[in-house]
Order: structure tokens, then C-alpha cells, then sequence
């Protein structure tokens, strides 16, 4: 059970191994579209995905390196197959913001789990999580949409292919 030292309930500690988990299954959706964008000569956009699923595992540590300094056990779970096939560029960032919206649905559970259990640490930690999904689901609406104005102009998919591979990794400062 580990350390006793100000343990997080046994819910929310199950919750944040989940989460975990979560992380880790988003680096691997990332990693997948990277060898999408690959598979289809779009290097820029695969080294896109490539530093989003980098920030992923990042962000899985940060999880797991807090259950550890809490006192609590990481239960490393099973990692689900992601998708490997998509239709086109646009459709693989809609996918994308899809998935982001979904972990940002997963971080609101938890700021509201870490609230009912009055365990303002975990609620703390969390804050920058939630900070943090506005800027990744920003991220992927705007290629999105960049991906939709070019529509039909491979010139313009050409262009903001360029443009993703000069998207450089941002500080993970906090708790990594």
C-alpha cells in the first residue's frame, strides 16, 4: 500500500492510476497518427504528432511521480490498441480534438472527485492539468481549421504540413 504518509483515498488514488493509463494510451493515439502521417509523406505533420505524444508520457509521469511523493501505489494498467487508420489530415486532428475533449472530460472528474474528498493537494495538482487541456484542445481546433480552409488545395496541405514540423516541444516545468 506504500508509504503512509497524507494518503489519497483509495477512489481517487484508483482514479489517478486511470488517469495514468489515460495518458499513456493518448501518447500511443499520437504515436499512431504520426505513423499515419508518415505512411502518407506528411513528415511535419507526423513530427507534430510525434512532440504531442512525447507531452503525453510526460504528462503520465507527472501522475505517476505525484501518487508516488503522496504516498500512494501506481497501478500501471493495460494499454488499449489505438485506431490506425484515418480518411484524410483533417479527419486524424478532429479525431484529435476529439480525444483531447474527452481527457479534459477526465480531468474535470477528477478536480470534482478531488473536491468531494476535500484533498486539496490532489486539487492543486490538478489545476495545471486543467490549464493545460485548454491549450491542447486550442491546439487541435486551430489545425483543424487551418486543415479545413485548405480543403481540396495540396499546395495549402503542403504548406501547413511545413508549418507543423516547426512546432517546437513547450517547457513541461511542473512536476515532471
Amino acid at each position: 500500500m506504500g508509504r503512509s504518509i497524507n494518503m489519497i483515498s483509495e477512489k481517487l488514488t484508483k482514479a489517478l492510476n486511470e488517469q495514468i493509463n489515460a495518458e499513456f494510451y493518448s501518447a500511443y493515439i499520437y504515436l499512431s497518427m504520426a505513423a499515419y502521417f508518415e505512411d502518407e509523406n506528411l513528415e511535419g505533420f507526423a513530427s507534430w504528432m510525434k512532440l504531442q505524444a512525447q507531452e503525453e508520457m510526460e504528462h503520465g509521469m507527472k501522475f505517476f511521480n505525484y501518487l508516488h511523493e503522496r504516498g500512494a501505489s501506481v497501478k500501471l494498467l493495460a494499454i488499449e490498441e489505438p485506431p490506425t487508420k484515418w480518411k484524410s489530415p483533417v479527419e486524424v486532428f478532429k479525431a484529435a480534438l476529439k480525444h483531447e475533449q474527452y481527457v479534459t472530460g477526465r480531468i474535470n472528474d477528477l478536480v470534482a472527485m478531488s473536491e468531494k474528498d476535500k484533498d486539496y493537494a490532489t486539487n492543486s495538482f490538478l489545476q495545471w492539468f486543467v490549464n493545460e487541456q485548454v491549450e491542447e484542445e486550442a491546439t487541435a481546433d486551430q489545425m483543424v481549421h487551418k486543415l479545413e480552409m485548405v480543403a481540396g488545395a495540396p499546395g495549402g496541405l503542403y504548406i501547413l504540413d511545413r508549418e507543423a514540423g516547426q512546432r517546437q516541444a513547450h517547457s513541461e516545468s511542473e512536476g515532471a
